[in-house]
């Protein structure tokens, strides 16, 4: 950690962020799911770096996602992962579009993973992620022709739906 402690200064930045011009409750409720969950790992990767981990913040966010592991296997929750390879295979473009974290942690190919809910992009590194990989990884979980695909009617929303029906 550095003396002025910058991860303050990133988590600070997600809660700085707001979705009041989304209406989050016409999303596609998967990509709902799997946008909050990202945004949960993110707070808990960064408060893991910002606090120490007996925190009251870094305690609450683990059992919110020790909460959300059962929660992934309800419904069609459970396809998101192969949805975002079948992504890369058959819509190269909207993968490149998606969030870094979608893409790496659910490609098949790619070593990143969440483990123990942190995010883990090289998992024989000792190096932590820097601050500024973390601001980008927000910021691009905030943009606009990102969130008006998470829409049911959207452009994510229903290629959701046609990889369900051919699945």
């Amino acid at each position: 950690m550095t003396s002025d402690n910058e991860y303050v200064y990133v988590l600070e930045h997600l809660y700085e962020k707001s979705l009041i011009l989304q209406d989050e409750t016409m999303w596609h409720p998967v990509l709902t799911f799997y946008y909050m969950d990202a945004l949960a790992h993110l707070d808990y990767t960064i408060g893991l770096m910002a606090y120490h981990y007996k925190s009251p913040r870094v305690m609450m966010t683990g059992e919110y996602l020790r909460c959300r592991v059962d929660q992934e296997k309800l419904g069609d929750r459970p396809k998101f992962p192969s949805f975002i390879n079948w992504l890369k295979k058959n819509h190269p473009e909207k993968f490149e579009a998606l969030p870094t974290i979608w893409r790496r942690v659910y490609d098949e190919g790619d070593e990143a993973r969440y483990m123990s809910f942190r995010i883990v992009l090289e998992r024989d590194s000792k190096e932590p992620i820097r601050p500024h990989v973390y601001r980008s990884f927000i910021d691009e979980f905030f943009k606009a022709d990102f969130l008006k695909t998470l829409y049911s009617d959207a452009s994510l929303g229903m290629l959701f739906e046609k990889f369900k029906q051919g699945s």
